[in-house]
């Protein structure tokens, strides 16, 4: 046992509550953060092969097919790693949910560019997309939103609609792809709905427990207040019983003052002595 105190142990080395495992915290390059990159990667390139010469060549939209799906896994993959072994770190939080609209945005204009996809699907799942996001941002100080099970499924959903897009279907094929798209869109709009609603909720219970909290210093500074008014009432009343207590003299009480005598007391025995005075003379003449 050393001398130094508990205290002046590392910060990071505690945990954040009572019987949680400490864990390191995670390299900036780990794997999911090499995913992440990786898809953010693809995406100039996904782009160069979608519009290769006039944008409608099977073979190449079959190469830009192939780098939309490689995005796609890795996007299922990263953020399942971080979690299950503790990879998270502020440049994937940040990088990962850019790295998705980059891939997904870049695909849906480019095919809305070569007039494969109607602009108004582009906006309206782009708006969401774009909308959840900023909005996660403005209630992040009172917390998260997680990702629910519609919001996996929508991910899901566009990402095989549009790489049937990506793709040079006809026939059977491409009524599919339209009916997958539509349910996309109808996922799309429904989940953000939803997400709109518990931001609402989370920041009105944010402000809430914000509101709690000042109260309850509110009051502590109050009551702070009071007892220390109390106390120095309760000093002031104390202070004039000790000054009005007698003083106690050095002179003993039984010891008489001498009162000095009277002027004309001391006159009649002036001029008793001076009379004797004058006949001891006259007689010793």
């Amino acid at each position: 046992m050393t001398g130094a105190p508990a205290s002046a142990a590392p910060a990071a080395s505690t945990p954040d509550h009572l019987g949680d495992p400490v864990l390191p915290k995670a390299d900036l390059w780990n794997i999911a953060n090499l995913l992440t990159m990786a898809r953010l990667v693809l995406v100039p390139g996904f782009v160069l092969l979608l519009v290769h010469g006039d944008g409608h060549d099977p073979a190449w939209r079959s190469f830009a097919w192939a780098a939309f799906a490689v995005a796609m896994i890795t996007d299922l993959f990263d953020g399942e790693l971080a979690r299950r072994y503790g990879l998270v770190t502020d440049f994937g939080k940040i990088a990962d949910p850019i790295a998705d609209k980059a891939i997904m945005g870049a695909a849906l204009v480019g095919l809305s560019a070569l007039g494969d996809l109607p602009w108004w699907v582009t906006v309206v799942i782009l708006f969401r997309e774009l909308g959840i996001t900023a909005l996660r941002f403005w209630v992040i100080r009172h917390g998260v939103i997680p990702a629910s099970r519609g919001g996996k499924l929508k991910t899901l959903t566009q990402g095989i609609a549009v790489g049937m897009y990506v793709l040079i279907l006809t026939g059977p094929l491409a009524s599919v792809r339209a009916w997958m798209m539509g349910v996309a869109v109808v996922l799309t709009v429904v989940t953000g709905l939803d997400y709109v609603r518990q931001a609402v909720v989370l920041r009105r219970a944010g402000l809430a427990a914000e509101r709690a909290v000042a109260a309850e210093a509110g009051a502590a500074t109050q009551a702070a207040g009071a007892a220390v008014e109390a106390a120095t009432e309760a000093a002031s009343a104390a202070a004039p019983a000790s000054t009005s207590a007698p003083t106690s003299t050095s002179a003993p009480a039984s010891a008489p003052a001498v009162a000095p005598a009277p002027a004309h007391e001391e006159a009649a025995a002036a001029s008793e002595t001076g009379a004797g005075t004058g006949v001891e003379r006259s007689q010793g003449v």
